[in-house]
């Protein structure tokens, strides 16, 4: 005899993430018939109080994540820093896989694995946030059955994450955050129809963040000819019809979007390292140049200024694409 799947919601949010989850905690019942699972992007040494938080706004009891809990309805669970949130069979899997977009945790892992595991029983929420973690996610669950909502992005703080979910699902429920809660639970009252259908794809996917071998190496997965801005190591095409998206052998993923930022971000990172080599060698052939000058050597001081001359130039240059980096794009 064929059960209902769980019920479950997963909401994803970044930058101004936490006043749009704390809004949209505090609308949902106490009877709320789902568990509740959040990720809010967040830094490996942020103190861990968002749980702490939100609790305080809301009706419902919201607590840290721990590996191993038992998901149930009417309890929030967040994830920490420094870690993904999966549920793997009915519980909670706490790890430390490989980032995603350049976070850790991040949202789409969490909305894999409630594509996965709970089929139509899943309701995805993205809410205020920068670039598209989230967006290839809240499709899995979609292509699984389940169901989704998207903060308005006119409203949103930051509506890039919104904007994109809404690029790849654009059939989710769109409203302002104060009357998500009234949407989550209409879709909660209709039936979760269907039976969870087992991806070897998406379970591939999902087992990266459990910290499983990754298959982006695999002789389906094409090389992009492009470098993992987290581990430098190759990057490959995964197999999307509709979502360009990257892996490297380690696991890091990436969407384009969020791959711009993270190559922008290393080439900035290059660059200063480069301004601060430059600057130091300058500094060392000033210094050789002054002891040349004492010992009576004009011909090695001459030289030194020269090759510091030319540092400093080249210094200029860098700190000059620096300041102007061209396209004009903020991260």
């Amino acid at each position: 005899m064929e059960t209902d799947p769980p019920r479950v919601i997963g909401i994803g949010a970044s930058a101004g993430g936490l006043e749009a989850v704390g809004t949209l905690l505090a609308g949902l019942p106490a009877s709320l018939p789902a568990a509740v699972l959040v990720v809010i992007h967040q830094s490996d040494a942020g103190p861990g109080r968002l749980a702490e938080l939100l609790d305080r706004r809301c009706a419902l009891p919201v607590r840290a994540a721990s590996d191993g809990d038992v998901p149930a309805a009417g309890l929030v669970q967040v994830a920490v820093p420094g870690h993904h949130l999966v549920l793997e069979k009915g519980t909670l899997r706490v790890t430390r896989g490989p980032r995603e977009n350049g976070h850790r945790p991040a949202v789409d892992p969490l909305f894999r694995s409630l594509a996965l595991e709970t089929g139509p029983g899943a309701v995805g929420v993205v809410l205020s946030g920068m670039l598209d973690d989230g967006a290839a996610g809240l499709l899995e669950i979609v292509r699984h059955g389940g169901a989704a909502a998207v903060q308005d992005p006119d409203e949103a703080a930051f509506p890039a994450m919104p904007a994109a979910s809404l690029r790849q699902v654009p059939g989710a429920v769109v409203r302002p955050v104060a009357e998500l809660a009234g949407a989550m639970q209409a879709l909660l009252a209709r039936p979760a129809l269907g039976v969870v259908r087992r991806s070897e794809r998406l379970a591939e996917e999902v087992g990266v963040a459990l910290g499983h071998r990754t298959p982006a190496s695999e002789p389906s997965h094409l090389p992009a000819g492009l470098s993992c801005p987290d581990c430098g190591g190759p990057l490959y095409e995964t197999d999307e019809a509709t979502l360009m998206r990257y892996r490297c052998r380690i696991g890091h993923a990436w969407s384009q979007e969020s791959l711009r930022a993270g190559q922008t971000a290393a080439a900035e990172k290059a660059l200063e390292t480069a301004l601060r080599a430059l600057e130091e060698k300058a500094a060392l052939h000033h210094r050789i140049a002054r002891s040349a000058d004492d010992r009576g050597s004009s011909r090695l001081a001459g030289r030194a200024r020269q090759t510091a001359h030319d540092a400093l130039a080249s210094a200029a240059v860098v700190r000059d694409l620096l300041s102007n980096p061209g396209d004009g794009e903020a991260r």
